[in-house]
Order: C-alpha cells, then sequence, then structure tokens
C-alpha cells in the first residue's frame, strides 16, 4: 500500500467496509449506519478505505468518537490526517471546543486534557457527560466568541429593525402618494363636471 494518505466524508458506497470496521470494534452498527453522514474516512491513492472516525457539532462543542482502522499499525500514519481533517470541520463549524473518548496518546500529544468538572459541564448533554475518560481542547477562546455571538445577534436585530421601519416608511409614502393621486383625480373630475354643467346650461366656460 502507498504511504500517500488522505480524509474525506463518508459516503454510501464506503458502507460495506465501515460495517466490517465497526464490527471489529464492537461498535453498535444498526446505530452508526444512522450516521454515517458524520464519519470521515482515510482512503490510500488506490481509494481503498483503511480508517474512518465520527464527527458531530452542537453548541460550538465538537466530539470524534468511534475511531476505527482496518490494521491498527497504519493507526500512527492515519490519525494525523484526520486530526488536520477534524480541525478543518471545527473551522468550518465554529467549534470553540473539541471532545473525545479515545484514549490514543496520539490525542493527549495534541493537547486534550482531562476536563475540570466547570468544564465537563460544557459538553452538550446528548453526549452524555456520565460517560469516563472524556478529553478536551479548547480550539477557541469561548468567552470571546460568547462576545461576538451576542454582538451578531444585536446587529442582526438592529438590521431587522431598519428594515421594519424602511417598509414602514415605504407603506406610509405609498398611501400619502395614493391619497395624493385621489385627490387630483377627483379635482379633475369635478373641473370635468363643472365645464360639463355649464356647456349644458349653455354658460361659457369661466
Amino acid at each position: 500500500m502507498s504511504s500517500y494518505l488522505q480524509a474525506r466524508r463518508a459516503t454510501l458506497d464506503d458502507i460495506g467496509v465501515l460495517r466490517n470496521l465497526w464490527e471489529t470494534m464492537r461498535y453498535p452498527v444498526a446505530e452508526l449506519e444512522k450516521q454515517l453522514t458524520d464519519f470521515q474516512v482515510v482512503v490510500d491513492s488506490a481509494g481503498v478505505v483503511v480508517g474512518a472516525v465520527a464527527f458531530r457539532s452542537a453548541q460550538r462543542q465538537g466530539n470524534f468518537h468511534s475511531e476505527a482502522f482496518s490494521d491498527f499499525s497504519l493507526a500512527e500514519r492515519a490519525r494525523p490526517v484526520l486530526w488536520e481533517r477534524i480541525q478543518s470541520l471545527c473551522n468550518n463549524h465554529g467549534v470553540v471546543r473539541l471532545w473525545t473518548n479515545d484514549s490514543s496518546p496520539f490525542w493527549t500529544h495534541n493537547g486534550f486534557q482531562s476536563p475540570t468538572p466547570a468544564v465537563l459541564e460544557k459538553l452538550p448533554e446528548p453526549w452524555d457527560r456520565t460517560k469516563t475518560g472524556w478529553l478536551t481542547l479548547q480550539l477557541k477562546d469561548e468567552n470571546v466568541m460568547a462576545s461576538l455571538d451576542k454582538e451578531f445577534a444585536m446587529f442582526v436585530a438592529s438590521e431587522k429593525h431598519r428594515s421594519e421601519q424602511a417598509i414602514g416608511q415605504a407603506k406610509m409614502l405609498k398611501t400619502v402618494a395614493t391619497v395624493i393621486a385621489l385627490l387630483i383625480a377627483l379635482g379633475i373630475l369635478g373641473a370635468a363636471a363643472y365645464v360639463f354643467l355649464n356647456r349644458k346650461a349653455g354658460l361659457p366656460p369661466p
């Protein structure tokens, strides 16, 4: 096998290989099949899947899980490729903190640490805070990101208010223009009626 490896998102074409990997690792195959689009795979130059891991995000938190390899002797070379892919996904999803239950030294060597009780509270509840062995890595300043989120929400609210004001003013101008047009039309009709009645009565127009 070539030493060249790259990572990509899993597709339906990979499901057979992934099932074999999950069965080997004794993972819940039926459950993971439903999460196929979460999986990232590592392939060699021939396009053969040699490893996979799932990535999900919620509340600006990211989690990768269910790591598996066709041959764990490849893990040392495949994990850096997956790690680069995971970091790219974190950037795309605005993730500020990353979580895993994988106990491989590779992750602790890349900055993952056991969370304090306070930090563990930040883990989204659906990911099971009671599970042991959590490791976490802060990618961005969470306070700064929270402040940016707040400022963005205020900006969106302000723009929405300005848009509503502009629409209200446009409606008012349209109403005023309609009233003026009606008054002019009524004036023209009144003048025409006056002229018509005067002519009928044999009076010279004013």
